[in-house]
């Protein structure tokens, strides 16, 4: 199994992951939607607390699949989604890294540890999670309520399987996680497609997508090897 312990560049601030290794990476298990809901639900069986990871590459298709997954299970699921620990804009203004947001040094690490850890022994009755809003590119605290009578919880980001710092804290919370892995082409054309609805004219969502999204790929794909599934959509 491939490790990954990536140091921050002086330069850019980006996480450069170490060399991988040379075995060959598994390949992507094909599997509808209907067969994430069954695997899903299979967790609910135990009759536990249980929290899903789901993860991948920008465009992967992550909030989709934890939608759908949501709505098939109505009230025996919450998602709670990474996103909600990026970090404000104007705290990213000020540590100078507004324009690669979405890198690992961009989220408080720390409390996305903690609130899993929180969630994985939950003794409160209701804990409450921030949400992100991308209409202002912002997170919102509080915002989501997780009740303790709620069987299974997904979560889903980037860097569920990142060894650095706070991060190597998350994946012992996580009782498994899926990796997402669409064809490229499909996933880069979602992602340009995503910045363009939210704002960004299209040849700055592409540069974007150079610039910034494909770097943090190149760092999440290294971490592949760690997930309990390597999923690749076929619905």
């Amino acid at each position: 199994m491939d490790t990954l312990h990536p140091h921050f560049d002086d330069a850019s601030g980006s996480p450069i992951p170490s060399a991988a290794s040379s075995a060959a990476p598994s390949p992507a298990q094909p599997r509808t939607t209907a067969d994430l809901i069954a695997l899903a639900r299979a967790l609910l069986e135990s009759g536990e607390r249980r929290i899903l990871g789901i993860t991948g590459a920008p465009g992967a298709g992550k909030s989709t699949v934890c939608a759908a997954i949501a709505s098939a299970l109505g009230d025996q699921v919450t998602v709670v989604g990474m996103d909600g620990f990026h970090l404000a804009n104007s705290e990213l203004i000020r540590l100078g890294r507004r324009e690669r947001k979405g890198a690992p040094d961009t989220f408080d690490a720390d409390g996305y540890a903690a609130l899993l850890e929180r969630l994985r022994h939950q003794m409160e009755e209701v804990i409450y999670a921030p949400t992100f809003e991308r209409s202002i590119e912002e997170s919102i605290g509080s915002a989501l309520p997780v009740l303790a009578s709620t069987p299974l919880i997904l979560t889903e980001g980037n860097y569920l399987l990142l060894e650095v710092g706070a991060w190597s804290r998350v994946r012992s919370q996580l009782d498994a996680v899926w990796f997402l892995e669409p064809p490229e082409e499909l996933r880069l054309s979602r992602l340009i497609a995503r910045h363009v609805a939210f704002g960004k004219a299209p040849d700055a969502a592409e540069a974007w997508v150079e610039r910034v999204d494909q770097n943090n790929a190149a760092l999440i794909n290294a971490g592949r090897s760690r997930a309990e599934l390597i999923v690749q959509l076929v619905d």
